[in-house]
């Protein structure tokens, strides 16, 4: 933890008072083995020892790159994918905290940047819909139309190279579906269940990852999640 949000212990921050929401490491350079991580804290300030909140600078010139209210939270929390047929790394982000009624705060929503930019906040692209596509200009309107996803649990984009087509893998409850789309940007199908695994002493079943590289041919797929503190693997064969 203090090694992502870098505490400042002369102002009484403490690991207890953070909470930290990580998603995937992706790739930005394979030739120097380097990668990036897109995660969110979870509390915005952080408690000094009289209880007056503090903010710093940590990420950025603010201590963030993007907002939890006014922008999708954070960029990547839904997962980032480094695209094996492109330079870009693609990120999903749910809706800005400012969006707390449902239907519309169960929207996603996505940007990308080439993986050698990634640390250059000023080269990201946010996608504005199928009209107006990608644009460097931060997204600032949340409808169905600049959305790619609705109602979806944390999970993966893989590339089946069996079906020729991208996946979107994640979890609802103890259920894994499964989701296909012609590029990141989508259009995504409805989803399929392929597996429910019965939660351990009635406990949560959530962190689903999907493992693509251990069969390339896209044949099966290996996916690993937590019930209830236990790590459980399953592989799905498709006909």
């Amino acid at each position: 933890m203090e090694q992502i949000c870098f505490l400042e212990k002369e102002q009484g921050e403490r690991t207890i008072w953070l909470g930290l929401g990580g998603t995937s490491l992706v790739e930005t350079d394979y030739a120097n083995a380097t990668g990036a991580v897109y995660y969110l804290v979870e509390s915005p300030k952080f408690k000094s020892t009289d209880g007056v909140p503090i903010v710093t600078e940590r990420l950025g010139d603010n201590g963030y790159w993007w907002g939890r209210k006014g922008e999708p939270k954070v960029r990547g929390c839904r997962g980032p994918y480094r695209d094996v047929h492109s330079e870009y790394i693609y990120i999903l982000g749910n809706a800005p905290g400012k969006i707390a009624s449902w239907p519309d705060n169960a929207y996603i929503y996505q940007a990308r940047v080439k993986a050698a930019d990634a640390f250059d906040l000023s080269k990201y692209e946010y996608w504005w819909g199928r009209e107006e596509g990608w644009k460097s200009d931060s997204l600032t309107t949340f409808t169905a139309e600049t959305a790619v996803l609705w109602g979806v649990g944390q999970g993966q984009i893989v590339y089946s190279q069996y079906f020729k087509t991208y996946f979107y893998v994640h979890l609802e409850g103890a259920t894994v579906l499964l989701r296909s789309a012609p590029s990141p940007e989508g259009p995504w199908s409805a989803a399929k269940e392929i597996y429910t695994a019965t939660p351990i002493d009635e406990g949560l079943v959530y962190a689903g990852v999907a493992y693509p590289y251990l069969d390339e041919s896209g044949k099966t797929l290996t996916l690993a999640f937590t019930n209830n503190n236990h790590i459980q693997v399953i592989r799905v064969t498709f006909v």
